[in-house]
Formats: C-alpha cells, structure tokens, sequence
C-alpha cells in the first residue's frame, strides 16, 4: 500500500467487523475515528498533567523498573515526555482502561487469553512530543515492539500497540508511521530490517497516520513503525498520545522492585 492511496478509517463499536478483521489481517494495523469525544480528551490530559505534577514534586526516577523520560516545555518548563504506568497512579486513567471496547481487539491477536496490559509491558504509557529547544522527546526511530521478547531470549508474543490520540496530527506535523504488512515479516526482519532506534528517516513505502483527537490506532507488535519529527517549532509540534498494550499468554506484571529492561537502558538516546 503505498502513501499515495489513501486507507480507510473505521469506527470501533462492541465487535469488530469482518472488513476490518480482513483489514488487519493484511496490512497490520487500523485506524478508529472518534473513540473518545472532546470531554474525555480534556479529562485524560488534565488526568496526565495531575499525574506529572506529583511526579514532578516527588523527582520520580522510574515506576516498575521503567525510567520516567523528562524534557522542557515551549516554555522551559519541566514535563513528563515519557510516562510508564500512568494508569497505576490516576483513577481516572485506570478507569479509562476499563472501557469494554477494548475488549472487541483481542481478536486481533489471533490468540486465546487476550487482555489490556495495564500491569505488564510498559503498562500505560504516554508519550508527549514537542519539538523545542530542552525537549528530550520530538520524534522515535523505526523500531518493533517485538525486540523486548527478543532481548529475553522468548518466542514472539501476540501483542497489539493501542494508541489513544489526544492531538490531531495531519502529515505536515510529524506523527506516526508504518510499514504496512510487516507484521508477517521473519524474525531475520524483525532484527535487522533497520537499525533499531538509529534510523529515523522516510522509507518510500511508509503510510502516515493522520489523527484527530480522540483517535484510536491499533498496530500489531511485530509491525515497523516511526514517530517523525514535526518540521513544525513551539506548541503547534505538541503531540501527545497515550498507548497500552492488549496481549495474550503468560501473565507478567511489573511490580515496584522490577528491574529495569535491558533495552530501555537506551531510552535516553531517543530524542
């Protein structure tokens, strides 16, 4: 599927339909309009910001072994960039996760035992870019959620990254990019397709993700995908998504004396 063609949006309702199952079936990934309305928006980034205060105040290092990205807003200010967990320290965002329509994506998985991640993984994360001098976060390489299973010396597991928008993001401003179809790529691929993290720029078969608030991404584990980094300066760059993943198999909650994963060592390389 090339950039040029357009693909389509669907809306998520109780059960997926077979067009969409065919849909992600083939290509990896879809794209749901209008999962949450503009009020819901609102209370999940005043839910996110409630949660960066406190951890700003307390000088949080890590929650369950995962370091806890921090950078400078357009106006110097310190922010939270990139938050593990999020839903373990607001109600609100825990209560979020109990929307049964997440429960109409483990299909997907193609797996029995499906269930949304909040103790496992990175639980909830929220990833803020912005694109100003002291940011610590304006973009994220190409890279699989595969390579943690790989690190640990595991069999690939069923997994599908759900994103949350809560920014609109058209192609002029960055945002997320995927390889269509590489969900069904080898392990040789999963590995060495690109380098991990290090490369950043356009590949000729990407797709741009173009969101609106309230958007809802999903995107199988296995699929290479980039954050770009908005050619855009200030507030207008400000993107902020939140993502949990929906998984099958063992059950493997992160606690507080977790250690931190082998490959989030490099987290600070990612700018």
């Amino acid at each position: 599927m090339p950039l040029s063609v357009p693909y389509p949006r669907f809306t998520l309702a109780d059960a997926l339909t077979p067009e969409q199952l065919a849909f992600f079936q083939e290509h990896g990934f879809l794209h749901f309009r209008g999962f949450v309305g503009p009020d819901t928006v609102a209370e999940l980034l005043r839910a996110s910001e409630q949660v960066q205060q406190r951890w700003l105040a307390d000088d949080v290092k890590k929650v369950n072994g995962v370091p806890i990205k921090y950078g400078r807003d357009v106006d110097g200010a310190p922010i939270v960039q990139r938050f593990a967990f999020a839903s373990h320290h607001s109600p609100v965002l825990h209560e979020f996760l109990q929307d049964p329509r997440f429960t109409a994506l483990f299909p997907l998985l193609e797996a029995p035992g499906g269930r949304v991640g909040e103790n496992e993984k990175d639980g909830l994360v929220i990833n803020h870019y912005v694109n100003v001098t002291g940011s610590e976060f304006s973009q994220m390489g190409w890279h699989t959620d595969s390579l943690r299973d790989v690190f640990y010396g595991k069999k690939i597991g069923p997994m599908l990254n759900v994103g949350v928008h809560l920014d609109g993001t058209p192609a002029t401003n960055g945002g997320l990019r995927v390889l269509a179809g590489t969900h069904r790529q080898s392990l040789r691929d999963i590995l060495f397709r690109k380098k991990y993290y290090k490369d950043v720029g356009p590949d000729p078969d990407e797709i741009v993700i173009e969101t609106e608030p309230g958007d809802l991404t999903v995107h199988d584990g296995r699929m290479w995908h980039r954050v770009a980094r908005s050619p855009l300066v200030g507030e207008v760059s400000r993107r902020r998504v939140m993502y949990v993943p929906i998984l099958a198999g063992k059950y493997e909650p992160k606690h507080d004396n977790s250690p931190t994963p082998f490959y989030l060592r490099f987290l600070h390389l990612v700018k």
